[in-house]
């Protein structure tokens, strides 16, 4: 017992060593924050995701649901759809089902970010750099970002070949990608978390998709809250605010909702970095 708390102690005082002296490597260098170093942790994060197939397994995955979704509503619409606007209605649909996917495959993404490090011993290392923990995380966080954005960039080749065979107003569209840009965002911040609180991928990955699974169905039993209680879930609730984007509506309430989303995980994750100087944690 006196073994085990000798240890914990020893390993709560290496990491407070190795704090320390990346700090005073930061404090002599006379620079703060720095965008240089946070990209080249991009850069390396970059490097990593590419060199194993996951990524491009994520990604298939992402594309192909995508498509299926795309042929499938937009079967439905031709089929038997009847309305003034048939292209929003379909873009609304479309949107609604896209971000199904991204709830599947981002958290994949990100579970890797510190669970893997954590566990291969290597984030050790990481922390002896002269590097901030903002520049890490600002880095990693940026990275999983670069991914979501390549993926999302890839599936307007289905809107492309819809315009090229038919016009359509293009405002509609951008809003439901920013929509689906900001909550992909969200998403990866909620990621990155749960990613610096576990040593397991697996268990960074189904974490975070239990927790915005979560923010999901906050008010799908809406016969068990009043009025007032509705509406205060529904101001929670991740995939109500992405409603009107879907619809074509850029609204500053829902795009200020997603940005403080993911300002809080990010807080929080920096926090669970900074908890290792006290707790002995890797």
């Amino acid at each position: 017992m006196s073994n085990g708390a000798d240890a914990a102690i020893l390993d709560a005082d290496a990491a407070r060593s190795a704090t320390d002296t990346r700090r005073a490597a930061i404090r002599a260098a006379g620079t703060g924050f720095s965008i240089g170093r946070m990209l080249a942790v991009t850069r390396k994060e970059l490097r990593s995701y590419f060199a194993f197939p996951l990524v491009y397994v994520l990604s298939g995955v992402f594309l192909v649901l995508a498509g299926y979704y795309a042929y499938t509503d937009l079967v439905f619409f031709v089929t038997i759809a009847f309305a003034h606007d048939i292209m929003q209605n379909y873009w609304s649909l479309l949107f609604t089902d896209i971000r199904l996917c991204l709830l599947l495959t981002l958290p994949f993404i990100t579970m890797r970010l510190f669970a893997e490090e954590r566990k291969l011993g290597t984030i050790e290392l990481l922390y002896t750099y002269p590097l901030r923990d903002g520049e890490v995380l600002g880095g990693k966080y940026l990275a999983s970002v670069a991914i979501f954005f390549m993926m999302l960039v890839l599936t307007m080749l289905y809107p492309i070949f819809l315009y090229t065979v038919h016009s359509f107003p293009l405002f509609p569209l951008a809003a439901a990608y920013l929509g689906l840009f900001l909550m992909g965002c969200a998403f990866i911040a909620c990621g990155v978390f749960i990613s610096s609180l576990c040593e397991s991928q697996v268990m960074a990955g189904m974490g975070t998709i239990v927790l915005l699974l979560l923010f999901w169905i906050l008010n799908w039993n809406e016969a068990a809250f009043g009025n007032s209680y509705l509406e205060l879930l529904r101001a929670f609730s991740l995939f109500d605010q992405f409603g009107p984007f879907a619809k074509g509506v850029i609204n500053l309430a829902n795009v200020t909702y997603f940005i403080f989303f993911i300002a809080f995980f990010l807080f929080l994750s920096q926090r669970s970095m900074e908890a290792r100087k006290w707790t002995g944690r890797r």
